[in-house]
């Protein structure tokens, strides 16, 4: 068979599921153009011809890492609301003072479009050093149709500025503008008559996300969100849990979404509702940290009930300002207790179901695209158990 390119003498950790990591020892890959040929044991290898060998001397190969939950495209910073939490100051009482989510609404929208793009390259470049190869992008610090677009528009713009995938998520539905008045049942009515409509029509957007919180939007209104999403031919995801339980993981698991994102107060039916729906836990340990919560997701029940566990940066200006990857899969592990393999696991397959892209991406795997992470490392837990530590050797996305 004629390949493309052919990395061999590399130990892989394949993800597949049903073997650990699906560890191979004596590890080649061989790409076709952007996919993957062949990816298994050199022993069991068909006879293949490439264009190009590289050797990898030993390295480990993972599948490229996928950040499936993050709002990396926004307008200045919240370290004056970091000093203030230092200071007492709790998540609510900021966002209820006018703070929070609202003031970098302000900074988002007096930004341009080629402002916004370059101050997330930035960010961007941080976890593309790290391996990451397909990234969420969320809107919903604009909170009008044009701002929003406009987000959308530089998250999709940053695939043309460098060698990765953005998925890209709608989420009006994120906080009230001040405009609203404190009226969130017409704020609701303009997201679900003007934006969605508009966003899908563009093509902008290949999911629709929510807020469903006390300080947010209501079971209820999100659920209005989500129907109009559905009509439109989108995909819904929820950030649901996060500060108290309003049933956000039953909601999500109602509409077939995609994931369930935060998690910490969902109850055991909200997450055998989502078990039987096929509804990914993204959970966000970075927002856990930075706001100093105590309350962790339910782990315990979301391994009883097989619901798929999916970790992320939650890149944010506000509850994560984390552009690390690597060090997600470290508070995974210690704040969570999640193991090396959910953990790795959670970055790569589940983080591409998160996404509705387990057939392309996620493992390796004959036909799925090549994109890949090889380390300088003597174990895969060293990608877990290491703090401040990046043995990134080198990133293939598309099979380059």
């Amino acid at each position: 068979m004629r390949v493309d390119r052919l990395w061999h003498n590399a130990r892989l950790a394949t993800l597949v599921p049903g073997n650990g990591l699906g560890e191979v020892m004596d590890g080649i890959i061989a790409a076709q153009g952007a996919r993957i040929a062949y990816a298994g044991a050199a022993s069991k290898a068909p006879a293949l011809d490439a264009g190009e060998r590289i050797d990898c001397q030993g390295r480990w190969i993972t599948p490229g890492l996928i950040d499936c939950h993050t709002h990396l495209v926004y307008g200045g910073d919240r370290a004056r609301e970091f000093e203030l939490r230092l200071a007492g100051a709790s998540y609510e009482e900021i966002a209820r003072s006018g703070g929070g989510i609202v003031s970098t609404v302000n900074e988002t929208r007096a930004a341009s479009e080629a402002q916004l793009v370059e101050q997330s390259l930035t960010r961007l470049d941080a976890l593309i050093a790290e391996g990451v190869t397909t990234i969420e992008i969320k809107s919903g610090y604009g909170l009008a149709l044009d701002q929003e677009a406009k987000q959308l528009r530089a998250a999709r713009a940053l695939a043309t500025h460098r060698k990765i995938d953005v998925a890209t998520t709608f989420l009006g539905a994120h906080a009230l503008p001040p405009e609203a008045n404190g009226d969130k049942d017409a704020y609701i009515d303009r997201v679900c008559r003007e934006m969605i409509p508009a966003i899908a029509r563009e093509r902008l957007a290949d999911a629709v996300d929510a807020f469903c919180e006390g300080i947010a939007f209501s079971p209820e209104q999100v659920a209005r969100v989500f129907e109009t999403a559905t009509a439109h031919g989108l995909r819904v995801k929820l950030h649901a849990d996060q500060l108290s339980d309003l049933g956000g993981a039953a909601l999500a698991a109602r509409f077939g979404a995609l994931s369930a994102d935060h998690l910490e107060h969902t109850n055991e039916d909200g997450i055998a509702a989502m078990a039987n729906t096929g509804v990914v836990a993204v959970l966000l340990p970075g927002a856990f940290y930075f706001l100093r919560d105590t309350k962790s997701p339910p782990i315990a029940a979301l391994r009883k009930h097989g619901v798929p566990i999916a970790l992320a940066t939650d890149c944010n200006p506000g509850t994560s300002p984390l552009t690390s990857l690597l060090l997600t899969l470290n508070m995974g592990a210690t704040l969570f207790r999640l193991t090396v393999e959910e953990c790795l696991a959670g970055v790569t397959r589940a983080a591409a179901k998160a996404l509705g892209r387990s057939q392309t991406i996620g493992t390796l795997e004959t036909g799925k695209y090549c994109d890949l992470a090889i380390w300088d490392i003597e174990r895969p837990a060293e990608l877990v158990y290491r703090m401040g530590f990046n043995p990134l050797h080198a990133r293939v996305w598309r099979g380059q």
